[in-house]
């Protein structure tokens, strides 16, 4: 999603309005009878709190009916809903009482009850930190002070105001209201002074109108002269149902930022409780003082004292006690920070990442992971040392930061490895935004005096439904090793498949590794010939599978595995043995008629081997060889893979074993290449081979030339790979070409055929 997608798509339609103009205009007709109302007859001014406690409802409504809502908002919303169908019942019987309603009726106290009761659950439920036993205690111990405390102050105070005639039924009914009306102010009023919630701050403070106009509406109609209490009676409700339709409408708008939940922290609804206390003890030495004598009032106000100090003591111990969890806090925040954030780059790390996008998926909001990986930089790091790396990673976190839109959210799995959570579930948009993350990567790095120029590839997941965060971001890794396989320096969003390949080639490594305990694999041998003399050359060693179940596994089928899982190690280990040994054997069948080496691949995890060139001068030592009659096949990219291989490819060249580079051509080909690199054998790659012989390709036919000319200036052995018919022979020895091998020569033999080619046709000795 682009950041203009993103901000259009904060604002909410026209018709999320509409709730917030009819409670606007049912307020202002209210005010505007006020000033011009019969007094005789006051049945119109009730007619407002309906209108807008409908609106009210209809716009939690609105807001219910939100795709992608977490359930903690809806379920509030749900009864922010109930509660406005509450007070609107309040307001209607209201209306048809107006004429005869002379205090608080229990007709319109009992539906005004239920309307706060919902208002209190709501915000009660709204999550929070959890509650141990002794937490539940101190917040009933709480209720009850502020209750008793607010009812006193209702008994006493003011229901001496109250006009001669007031029954006792009112008054009670008034008082449960105004205690009520206390209790949700607290309620609400620490709800909104949480500094984060699930639910829109801003629309939690605008809903403090409700129990600020319960409070105040239940003082006035009891206390109040007749104007005042008119004008209250008749705009509570109404104020009460315009709070509810700009709460909703707040919350409309903020729909789109992930939901976040946070602990209250202390407030001033704290202190209610000490207020409560002290107000008490103000109210029975007012109350006493009437009627006691002078020793009595000093005891009275012996005990205010004690309870004045006792309220100090408790306040300078919540003042200490918010302190300590100040710090507290503080630590637990930079604790947080520590191990939920990358040390190196400073981005979220694994941790927090799999944390924010099992949060959107829990809450059913859309999610896709872009997994980015540096190609080939371990070579790099190599290369440059790893401070210079460690440098080249931040300004990759950087570029990172820099280019993630609003609600993206970059973070740093480890290594050279990193994510980017993307708040958008639309394939197009996750595919343009790991182009838009690929291409940001694509300028060179500067650092030190060096410019670096970097690529790198990236896997796409969608979250589907009921998949788990850990499953989201293995998927993202499956694509991104697709994307490497495919070339690098791209990205592949992922596909049901890739999951089956990734077990297919599970149980394919699993199997292998049995294979080659159980001694299922065998070697081919493909003979090198002179193309001048016809006569038998060499012969490259190929690896076969014969699997007891499945038959003949392609090499293309199971090398892949083996140097996906590091078994290519122990099975390139065993390749060479087996052909060191067979090539020991030749010579003691055949003699100087044997042929003089054998070619072994070689991959480059075996190079990056510190005791790989022990190992082969074990293998030799062992089956009698000398460094002559092995050749070894390394492929370019293989050569180009950092330091450890270079110095495993000096040692092998200061032992003696000659090496070919194999499939050249096909990579990273330069002059300087040849000039590091200690190459005795250069094998042009079939796919030059192809269609040279009717000339058709002039540019196949320049690099085979090239090849051959180069070879020769630079006194190396060209052989060409792949002739599969006469013409291309005689074309690649017109070129200069002295060695070929492909099926038109021989197919790779077993090693009896190989070795009936030496006995029918010795080579010639040199």
């Amino acid at each position: 999603m682009t950041a203009p997608e993103s901000a259009a798509d904060t604002r909410p339609p026209m018709g999320g309005l509409a709730p917030i103009v009819v409670a606007a205009l049912a307020n202002a007709g209210v005010l505007v009878w006020l000033l011009l109302h019969d007094p005789a007859e006051v049945t119109y001014g009730y007619f407002g709190g309906p209108i807008a406690l409908a609106a009210g409802a209809y716009a939690c409504f609105r807001v219910i009916r939100k795709p992608g809502l977490a359930r903690p908002v809806r379920t509030f919303w749900l009864r922010m809903e109930l509660a406005a169908l509450s007070l609107g019942l309040t307001a209607v019987i209201a209306l048809a009482r107006a004429n005869n309603n002379t205090g608080m009726s229990i007709w319109v106290a009992v539906p005004m009850m239920t309307g706060v009761a919902l208002l209190m659950t709501a915000f009660l439920g709204l999550p929070g930190r959890p509650r141990t036993a002794v937490g539940w205690l101190r917040g009933a111990l709480d209720t009850v002070t502020i209750a008793v405390a607010s009812g006193l102050i209702f008994w006493y105070a003011v229901f001496d105001l109250a006009p001669a005639g007031t029954s006792l039924a009112d008054k009670v009914v008034a008082a449960v209201v105004g205690v009520g009306g206390v209790l949700l102010l607290v309620v609400v009023g620490k709800a909104a002074a949480a500094p984060e919630s699930v639910v829109h701050p801003g629309a939690l403070r605008v809903l403090m109108t409700g129990p600020i106009t319960c409070v105040t509406g239940t003082i006035l109609l009891i206390a109040g002269d007749d104007r005042s209490r008119l004008a209250l009676s008749v705009l509570a409700l109404p104020l009460t149902g315009a709070a509810v339709c700009v709460g909703a409408h707040l919350q409309s708008r903020a729909l789109t930022r992930p939901a976040a939940i946070s602990f209250p922290a202390r407030s001033v609804f704290n202190l209610l409780p000490f207020v409560a206390v002290v107000a008490t003890a103000g109210l029975v030495i007012s109350v006493s003082a009437q009627d006691m004598s002078a020793r009595q009032r000093i005891v009275i106000i012996g005990a205010f004292l004690i309870t004045g100090c006792v309220v100090a003591r408790q306040l300078l111990s919540l003042r200490e006690n918010t302190l300590a969890l100040r710090g507290i806090r503080r630590q637990q925040d930079e604790l947080e920070r520590l191990a939920l954030s990358d040390n190196l780059t400073g981005l979220p790390n694994r941790t927090r990442f799999l944390v924010a996008l099992g949060e959107r998926l829990d809450a059913g909001q859309p999610a896709a992971a872009v997994l980015i990986d540096v190609d080939d930089f371990k070579m790099i790091n190599d290369t440059i040392g790893p401070a210079a790396g460690d440098q080249l990673l931040f300004q990759v976190s950087q570029r990172l930061r820099e280019r993630c839109t609003s609600g993206e959210m970059p973070a740093r799995l480890g290594g050279d490895e990193f994510a980017v959570l993307l708040p958008d579930g639309d394939p197009v948009a996750a595919e343009t935004a790991a182009n838009r993350l690929l291409l940001a990567l694509a300028d060179p790095f500067k650092v030190g005096e060096q410019q670096l120029l970097l690529h790198a590839s990236a896997g796409i997941a969608i979250a589907d439904t009921g998949e788990g965060a850990d499953e989201v971001l293995r998927n993202a890794d499956i694509a991104m090793y697709a994307a490497k396989e495919s070339g690098k320096a791209s990205f592949v969003r992922f596909e049901p498949r890739m999951r089956d390949d990734m077990i297919n080639h599970a149980t394919l490594a699993g199997e292998l590794r049995n294979g080659i305990a159980r001694g299922e694999l065998r070697l081919l041998y493909q003979p090198v010939f002179d193309l001048v003399t016809g006569r038998l050359h060499g012969c490259e060693a190929l690896v076969r599978w014969q699997h007891p179940i499945r038959g003949f596994v392609s090499p293309g089928e199971f090398i892949p595995v083996a140097e996906r899982s590091g078994l290519i190690v122990p099975l390139g280990a065993w390749v060479l043995r087996e052909a060191c040994e067979q090539m020991a054997r030749w010579r003691d069948q055949y003699g100087d008629g044997a042929v003089e080496a054998v070619n072994v691949n070689v991959a480059v995890r075996q190079l990056r081997s510190s005791g790989f060139v022990d190992e082969v001068a074990a293998v030799l030592s062992e089956t009698g060889l000398t460094s002559r009659n092995v050749i070894l096949e390394v492929t370019e990219s293989s050569v180009v893979d950092g330091w450890q291989v270079q110095e495993t490819l000096q040692g092998l060249h200061d032992m003696g074993v000659r090496l070919a580079l194999d499939d050249f051509g096909t990579g990273q080909s330069s002059l300087s290449l040849l000039r590091a690199f200690p190459v005795d054998v250069l094998k042009l790659d079939k796919s030059f081979v192809d269609g040279i012989a009717d000339g058709a390709d002039r540019g196949r036919l320049a690099v085979a030339a090239a090849v051959a000319q180069l070879a020769e200036h630079l006194q190396l052995k060209a052989v060409a790979e792949g002739i599969e018919n006469r013409e291309q022979l005689e074309r690649l020895r017109d070129m200069g070409y002295r060695y070929g091998q492909g099926f038109f020569m021989a197919k790779p033999l077993p090693a009896a055929d190989c070795g009936a080619l030496m006995a029918a046709d010795p080579v010639r000795a040199a």
